[in-house]
């Protein structure tokens, strides 16, 4: 059985680093794994979206609406904008961070009210507040491993495995801070 993730946030939140260590976790099931990076304008803040597809045999990362399995969304606005793409009784995992898009910055729009309540409505939707738990972890740049823990509760993987797959990608400088991460999304 194929499973389909979709990574959203906006550019700096680490959308890459988290299909990586995806495709790392693949690999260590003995999984297929394809992974497509589209960014966006990340380098200004803007959209960034990842596709990742695991399984026996993966032909292609691209997720189309209604594809996905999980929708790992490191900002609440971005969980609302990729929502099309979640199959039915999929799960949305959203970071409750508001991030303001240029037009909102610049008087052009109003960022929504109401954004989770709107989505917990529509679909099964778990939220945490990851930058508070990246904070405890050390750093706010742990946001993107916090949702990890978070959608590692959702997959039938134990636990060490993802811990090994976060050893695999990391960088030894930053794993501690990163390990305390997954373990704070993992335990919210």
């Amino acid at each position: 059985m194929n499973t389909s993730i979709m990574i959203v946030g906006v550019g700096g939140q680490g959308t890459l680093l988290a299909s990586r260590i995806l495709g790392s976790l693949a690999l260590l099931i003995n999984k297929d794994v394809k992974v497509s990076e589209v960014h966006g304008m990340s380098q200004r803040g803007g959209s960034v979206v990842t596709y990742v597809k695991i399984g026996d045999e993966i032909y292609s990362p691209l997720i189309d609406k209604g594809e996905a399995d999980y929708i790992l969304a490191f900002e609440k606005l971005e969980a609302y904008r990729a929502l099309p793409y979640l199959k039915e009784n999929g799960i949305l995992l959203v970071n409750d961070e508001e991030i303001q898009p240029i037009s909102v910055i610049t008087g052009g729009a109003t960022y929504p009210t109401d954004i989770l309540e709107k989505l917990s409505k529509l679909v099964k939707t778990k939220s945490i507040n990851a930058l508070d738990l990246a904070l405890q972890a050390g750093s706010n740049k742990a946001t993107n491993v916090v949702m990890l823990g978070l959608l590692a509760k959702e997959f039938n993987i134990d636990k060490e495995i993802w811990l090994q797959a976060l050893k695999n990608t990391v960088k030894e400088k930053f794993l501690e801070m990163n390990i305390k991460a997954f373990e704070l999304g993992y335990n919210s």
